[in-house]
């Protein structure tokens, strides 16, 4: 359950949402540190199994880097991790990666990006399903892992219209609770409000045989569980498919910055609504993914976003697999 000094602390985080209210104000690149470049193509596939699973990148936002951005270390030992890596000290790039598994007719796009409330270099998702040969009306089922904006505003075009409008939803009952709460959404800071408007914006007047609502570590579809990883918001949820006795998992927002908090797993990023339970289920996952050896997927993994986790330290490595 959120404890109230954790929803309080994450006010500030969230003080960071624009007049749009579901997108960031840092999802905005800033000018004087240059433009990130975004990934050409801007898909890339991995067969599991049976079925194919594509990363789709939506963009890349750069963020200056400030000593808020992770909360529980100095900002001298997050900029020393950076430069390890050969990585600029002076900003985070911060890419968005929706994927699609890809199982026979079924097109199952997990995350939706930032869609037409997108700053200019992002907001790429359509154009890159298409370059790899996938139209919005293919999709048929849409998986949520939670309700911040640059996972689920791309569901509404800014019309009202549904961007995939063949595609049920599913969502985790829990996070769906939490945002679509009244009596929330009035008591919480102002700062926060802006979540739960855009919450509002996407799933307001979803028609009731679109939305599918599941309870998090359950099976969602055939062959896909959802898996409980609450922390970064109270219904924050991951998936993992499995085809011919091989694993895809999708960590959704467990590490934000993989060379940051996979390598410092107990390292919280300013995003972690409830930072104690996100580090004790990112220490869990990782090393259960490290242990599998599965082939793993995140949002905000530098692309292709694919790739496996080996023990690393007191943390976790990120092994890109192309």
């Amino acid at each position: 359950m959120l404890q109230r000094r954790h929803f309080l602390g994450a006010a500030a985080v969230t003080a960071a949402w624009s007049a749009m209210p579901f997108v960031p104000v840092w999802a905005q690149s800033a000018p004087n540190l240059g433009t990130p470049t975004l990934p050409n193509p801007g898909f890339a596939r991995q067969k599991v199994g049976d079925i194919e699973v594509i990363a789709v990148n939506d963009g890349v936002a750069r963020r200056p880097l400030g000593e808020e951005f992770v909360r529980n270390a100095p900002i001298g030992e997050v900029k020393a991790m950076l430069a390890s890596q050969n990585l600029s000290t002076d900003y985070i790039d911060i890419p968005f990666t929706p994927f699609v598994i890809v199982r026979g007719a079924e097109r199952i796009l997990i995350d939706t990006g930032l869609g037409e409330f997108a700053p200019p270099t992002a907001g790429k998702l359509l154009a890159n399903l298409a370059a790899a040969g996938l139209q919005p009306g293919d999709i048929t089922h849409v998986l949520i892992s939670h309700y911040h904006g640059d996972h689920i505003s791309g569901l509404r075009k800014r019309d009202g219209s549904w961007t995939f409008p063949n595609a049920k939803v599913y969502v985790p009952s829990v996070e769906h609770a939490f945002w679509m709460d009244d009596a929330k959404m009035a008591a919480a800071p102002e700062g926060l409000k802006g979540a739960f408007q855009g919450a509002r914006r996407v799933f307001d007047g979803m028609p009731a045989d679109k939305l599918v609502r599941f309870e998090p570590g359950s099976a969602v579809l055939p062959g896909i569980t959802s898996i409980a990883a609450f922390g970064h918001t109270p219904g924050h949820t991951l998936f993992e498919a499995t085809s011919g006795g091989q694993v895809f998992t999708y960590l959704a927002d467990l590490t934000n910055v993989p060379v940051l908090f996979a390598r410092n797993p107990d390292w919280a990023v300013q995003f972690d609504m409830d930072p104690e339970a996100a580090r004790k289920v990112r220490r869990e996952m990782l090393a259960r993914v490290a242990a599998q050896n599965a082939l793993v997927g995140g949002f905000h993994f530098p692309f292709p976003a694919f790739g496996r986790k080996t023990v690393s330290g007191n943390g976790y490595a990120f092994q890109p697999v192309a």
